[in-house]
Formats: C-alpha cells, sequence, structure tokens
C-alpha cells in the first residue's frame, strides 16, 4: 500500500510540476525596446542647439572628453550629458552627431573609428 502512494505522489508531484513549468512558460513575455527610444530611422523633428557642458578635470592622464549629444526618447530629444573616455591606442573617437535624411533626422551613433 505504501508503494502505491508513493507512486501516486510522485505522479502528482511530477503533474504539479508541469503544470507550474507551462504557466511559467505561458506567462513568459517578450522584451522590446520601451516606445519612443531611438533605433535607427528618421526623426522629424530637429535636434535642439547642442548645450555648453562644465568639463571637469580629466579622471586619469590621456582621458579625454566625449561631448554630449541629443538622443531621440520618447517622442522627444533628450539630452545625454558628456564624459570622459579613456583612449584606444589606434583609433579616434568619432562623435555622436544627428544626420539630415530625406525630410527628417538620423543619429549617426558616436564610434571608434581606426
Amino acid at each position: 500500500m505504501e508503494s502505491h502512494q508513493l507512486r501516486r505522489r510522485i505522479r502528482l508531484s511530477a503533474l504539479l510540476a508541469a503544470v507550474s513549468l507551462a504557466t511559467l512558460l505561458s506567462s513568459a513575455c517578450v522584451v522590446t525596446p520601451a516606445r519612443g527610444y531611438y533605433v535607427g530611422g528618421t526623426v522629424m523633428v530637429a535636434p535642439p542647439p547642442l548645450r555648453e557642458e562644465v568639463i571637469g578635470v580629466a579622471p586619469a592622464p590621456g582621458y579625454f572628453w566625449v561631448g554630449g549629444y541629443w538622443n531621440w526618447v520618447g517622442g522627444q530629444h533628450v539630452w545625454v550629458p558628456g564624459r570622459w573616455q579613456a583612449p584606444r591606442v589606434g583609433y579616434r573617437w568619432v562623435p555622436h552627431r544627428w544626420v539630415r535624411e530625406g525630410g527628417g533626422w538620423r543619429l549617426a551613433q558616436g564610434h571608434w573609428e581606426r
């Protein structure tokens, strides 16, 4: 009788585990970028003029200042402040910039270039 109850408990545990897993998997969400974040493409609103930034002292010798830029977030331009950046030997930093494209604007992301 005890082995019958043990098998029944094992089957019940397995069933509960399967139901729990199915519930967990069916409730999984798909992560997408928040609506309005710039992911490329053309924006119809021109970016505002660059802001003046207070540039303090570099955290270490050789660091350089990467200026801030306007990003496109939630249907509007949002300022991203500048920062100090360590150099990369053999590369130069190309800053973020907005480029006229068709009837709108496209953000060319800042990047390292050889």
